[in-house]
């Protein structure tokens, strides 16, 4: 795995190039900036992005609106001091594939093999906030998306945060049938992945409470 470390302070960057070495991942390189991060993605092309949000002039955030512009599978890893509600739900409407909090230190390695696999992830204390921060109050009509009552249920789990494993073992399918509904649902919903069925889930459904969707 080749990973790109973006943050502003050059000892956490470093700091954080060394943690992942000893790990035998690969740093392709460092950067400290926004604009950093884009050139030095456009020129690596790394597994994972691992990126700070503030930062002197560019922001993490707007370097990775502009990064999943030109390039849609990108992975994108932010690691802050910030929980800032405002910054979480950016994050998640951008496309980033998780949001962990520097304290979190030891969460970091899984957690790049995780989002390396096109998983998402996201430290404990802000998938606790996701509903809250999602809630949208509106209401979508599945049938008019020709989602089916099973499809409604995988998507209600992959809102929760479950791997494809933990799907199949819940609903008691193959992981291989799990990975296939998903494809459709992302199909159906005109959505990226995993994490913006998890947005479109919040934004619609949050007000209502766990399972009433499910059949």
């Amino acid at each position: 795995m080749r990973v790109l470390v973006v943050d502003d302070d050059y000892l956490v960057a470093v700091s954080l190039k060394t943690i992942l070495e000893a790990e035998q991942i690969t740093v392709s390189g460092i950067g400290q900036s926004g604009e950093d991060a884009i050139r030095l993605y456009r020129e690596q092309k790394p597994d994972v992005l691992l990126m700070d949000i503030r930062m002197t002039g560019m922001t993490g955030l707007d370097a990775a609106e502009q990064i999943l512009k030109e390039d849609g599978d990108a992975k994108i890893l932010f690691l802050t001091t910030f929980s800032d509600d405002e910054y979480i739900v950016r994050a998640l409407r951008l496309g980033a594939k998780g949001y962990l909090l520097k304290q979190d230190f030891n969460g970091i390695v899984p957690a790049l093999n995780i989002v390396c696999t096109g998983q998402s992830v996201f430290g404990g204390e802000i998938v606790g906030r996701l509903p809250d921060l999602m809630q949208g109050g509106g209401t979508v009509d599945y049938k008019a998306y020709d989602i089916s009552e099973r499809e409604q249920t995988i998507i209600e789990l992959v809102a929760e945060g479950l791997s494809n494993r933990e799907i199949a073992a819940r609903i008691y399918l193959s992981e291989g049938t799990v990975r296939n509904y998903i494809s459709m649902i992302l199909e159906k919903l005109e959505l990226r992945d995993r994490t913006q069925i998890a947005v479109f889930y919040y934004k619609n459904f949050s007000s209502n409470a766990p399972g009433a969707h499910r059949q």
